[in-house]
């Protein structure tokens, strides 16, 4: 699926909802709050609308953000939780006074937007692994099947199979088939080689604090360092498993998938920053 066609279907689904429709949605999960289950629903729609203006109007018509106040318990991370499931936009709660600690280990504002566009990616993948899972799964199979029955040996090594042979071999790798299909493989282990995931230990030293050290540091380190393989011993099940995401990963464009995640966090992100009122105070001239 093209990034088009991504952006196309999660507008459908604001699309085919109104406002009241919107709040039905809502009210499958939260009890009352109606007023604000109204309010929410008509700046998602609107927000949609502003996203089909033409370019040089979008930016005259600024998105509006949301203060929502109740005591603890009455559904307001659950409202905000809803409605990014329901338009499928990125979504992030965090605790305002995370963002206020001094020295170590407080967090700066930037890193919100960071973890955000890492779960917009995550998001954006697990969407197209489901779109290739049953071609990955087919593929992930026929591997599977050379391990349990490794092919014949090719003509350019002097070894020539006559048709003989080589019906008996395609019987035997469709009863294989079908024992795997059945279960009857399950405890049987194969060896297999997968990429090793595991990067060499860094010390950083960063007077700024670990947090900033956060921006990519894994895909940096594995661009850095060329992917490693490694042999290991699994049950046939737990084999399918790992070739399954081998071949899944073959069949994603991560380039796409970062362009989309990157476009969700810009026009329908949705930070929930909760505890707002922890640091906030009365007449004071310092501190939080």
């Amino acid at each position: 699926m093209t990034t088009s066609a991504l952006k196309n279907s999660e507008a459908a689904v604001v699309e085919a909802l109104t406002p009241s429709q919107i709040v039905q949605e809502l009210d499958k999960y939260i009890v009352g709050q109606h007023e604000a289950k109204r309010a929410v629903a008509i700046a998602l729609r609107n927000r949609w609308r502003r996203q089909q203006l033409p370019p040089e109007l979008r930016d005259e018509v600024a998105p509006k953000n949301i203060l929502m106040i109740g005591p603890t318990g009455v559904g307001k991370t659950e409202i905000a939780r809803r409605l990014a499931a329901l338009a499928r936009s990125p979504f992030l709660k965090v605790e305002a006074t995370k963002f206020t600690e001094v020295g170590y280990v407080g967090r700066d504002v930037e890193s919100m937007i960071r973890d955000l566009v890492e779960l917009a990616k995550n998001m954006v993948q697990q969407e197209e692994m489901e779109r290739v899972k049953s071609r990955a799964a087919a593929l992930a199979e026929e591997r599977l099947l050379d391990l349990l029955l490794p092919p014949p040996p090719q003509a350019d090594k002097q070894v020539v199979l006559d048709e003989l042979g080589q019906q008996h071999y395609q019987r035997t790798r469709e009863k294989f088939r079908q024992y795997l299909h059945e279960g009857k493989l399950d405890d049987r282990f194969v060896e297999l080689e997968v990429t090793d995931r595991t990067l060499p230990m860094i010390e950083v030293i960063s007077g700024s604090g670990v947090e900033e050290m956060d921006i990519n540091i894994k895909d940096f380190l594995g661009n850095f360092f060329p992917p490693r393989k490694k042999r290991r011993k699994a049950k046939v099940p737990e084999a399918l498993q790992l070739l399954l995401q081998e071949e899944a990963q073959k069949l994603i464009d991560m380039d796409s998938v970062v362009r989309e995640a990157i476009r969700r966090v810009e026009q329908s992100g949705i930070i929930f920053l909760d505890e707002i009122d922890k640091i906030a105070g009365r007449e004071r001239t310092a501190g939080p």
